[in-house]
C-alpha cells in the first residue's frame, strides 16, 4: 500500500502581492466602470474588460493561477482517457432509466393508494 505525500504549497511574499493586486484590479475595474458613467457605454465596457483581463492576467503569473493551469492540462488529459459509450448504449442505458423510473412511480403510487385505502377507509372509517 502506498502513501501519497502530503503537498505543501509554500506562498511566498510576492505569490501574496500578485493575488492582492489582481484583487484590487478587479475592484479597480468595477470603480472605473461607475467613474465612467458619463461617457459613452463601449467605452466603459472597454475599460472594465481592459482591467479585468490585467488582473486575470497577473492572477496566472502567481503559483495559485499556475496550479490552475496545471489542474485544467490535467483533467483534459483525464478526458481524453475516457472510453464514452456508443450511441447505442447511451439510448439503451436512457431507455432503461426511464423505464424504472415509470415503474417505481407506479409502485409509489400504488402504496400511497393502498395506505390511503388502509389508514382512511378502514382503520379511521371516513368515506369519501
Amino acid at each position: 500500500m502506498t502513501t501519497n505525500p502530503q503537498v505543501e504549497t509554500v506562498s511566498t511574499g510576492a505569490d501574496k502581492a500578485k493575488l492582492v493586486a489582481a484583487g484590487l484590479l478587479v475592484v479597480g475595474a468595477v470603480v472605473a466602470f461607475y467613474l465612467l458613467g458619463r461617457q459613452d457605454l463601449w467605452l466603459r465596457v472597454g475599460a472594465l474588460l481592459l482591467i479585468l483581463a490585467a488582473a486575470v492576467a497577473l492572477f496566472f503569473t502567481s503559483e495559485n493561477g499556475k496550479q490552475l493551469i496545471a489542474f485544467g492540462r490535467d483533467s483534459v488529459r483525464e478526458v481524453k482517457k475516457v472510453v464514452w459509450p456508443t450511441r447505442k448504449e447511451a439510448v439503451q442505458m436512457t431507455a432503461y432509466v426511464f423505464a424504472f423510473v415509470v415503474v417505481m412511480a407506479l409502485f409509489l403510487w400504488l402504496t400511497d393508494k393502498t395506505l390511503e385505502w388502509v389508514l382512511y377507509d378502514l382503520i379511521l372509517g371516513w368515506k369519501r
